[in-house]
């Protein structure tokens, strides 16, 4: 009966800031790197350092709906006359509840050097709006994208999502969900494709109700699952399952990259999703740092190759030199 009553107090208080923007600052790189460096001290954190001729646009609105404005940064080299480059957007982590597209920015940066136009994109967390909202505004990133591409050099055929831990969990939806009406939403630049040509995957969960998921066990409070998805796994198990992205993936899935820690939870269904994509025949990648911490990504020494990994995965489905 408690943990019921907490949960509705939760649900009511994301409800009631409507248009409000509100802000959950547990998540940040500082908090994860004092976490990690104790077991792991010999790590550092990686900070924004932007390489020489890349340019920077900033704040970007990609779209405004009910007095709310969402922003994305564009990091590219200079634009070539008779070429254009892949595109890839990336989405931070925090349990869809916390954390920035600031994050992202380092990577952001060192794949712009590598020959991509990178975009780090903010969208509603779930204190300000639960599920499918975050998708409905990805989904509009990715076409604000295709509507910019000429602003930028972007290839519109070449478009990649990349997101990190809840960002991977969206990432790999966004792009199982290819051109399924029900996960578009009615939101901005409706005159362009969400469609994704490539997937990476950086620890995020591929299924809530697989038995490696740390997910739906609300015994200590709400998970965090919960409530993004606004129900428990007990309340609406269809919900979990339609949020899941092994439960979207079919033959036209775009390649994908998985890039994990040994933390088996935080990228549960993986296993299962790498069987189904060789039955379909569908290009993938694994690698693993069996012994870095979940947010390896925001820390050398793993930073360096994780964008490596990217780059290179990359530049082999969009033969991208």
């Amino acid at each position: 009966m408690k943990r019921t009553l907490i949960f509705a107090l939760l649900l009511l208080v994301g409800s009631a800031a409507g248009a409000q923007v509100t802000s959950d600052t547990s998540f940040t790189v500082y908090s994860a790197f004092v976490k990690a460096h104790k077991k792991q001290p010999f790590i550092s954190i990686v900070y924004p350092s932007l390489p020489r001729h890349i340019i920077a646009d900033t704040g970007k609105i990609y779209c405004t709906f009910t007095g709310r404005s969402l922003h994305a940064d564009v990091f590219y080299p200079p634009k070539l006359r008779h070429k254009t480059r892949p595109g890839i957007l990336l989405i931070h982590g925090g349990g869809w509840r916390s954390g920035s597209r600031d994050q992202q920015v380092p990577m952001a940066q060192q794949l712009a050097a590598r020959g991509y136009v990178a975009i780090t994109v903010e969208y509603r967390l779930s204190p300000e709006a639960k599920y499918p909202a975050a998708v409905y505004d990805l989904k509009s990133a990715i076409r604000w994208t295709r509507l910019h591409a000429v602003d930028y050099g972007i290839d519109k055929d070449k478009i990649a999502i990349l997101g990190c831990s809840a960002g991977g969990q969206l990432a790999a939806l966004l792009g199982t969900t290819n051109g399924v009406v029900t996960f578009e939403g009615d939101e901005c630049n409706k005159s362009e494709e969400s469609t994704v040509n490539a997937i990476v995957d950086i620890d995020g969960i591929l299924a809530f109700t697989h038995p490696e998921s740390g997910e739906g066990d609300e015994s200590k409070g709400v998970s965090a699952a919960a409530y993004w998805l606004g129900a428990t796994r007990a309340e609406n198990p269809q919900l979990w399952e339609d949020a899941s992205a092994l439960s979207h993936l079919n033959k036209n899935n775009p390649p994908i990259l998985f890039i994990n820690s040994g933390v088996a939870r935080m990228h549960a269904g993986r296993d299962d999703m790498i069987r189904r994509l060789d039955t379909f025949d569908v290009y993938h990648e694994v690698h693993v740092f069996a012994d870095a911490p979940h947010p390896f990504w925001l820390f050398e020494p793993w930073f360096t190759p994780t964008v490596k990994y990217v780059s290179d995965f990359l530049g082999s489905v969009f033969d991208h030199e």
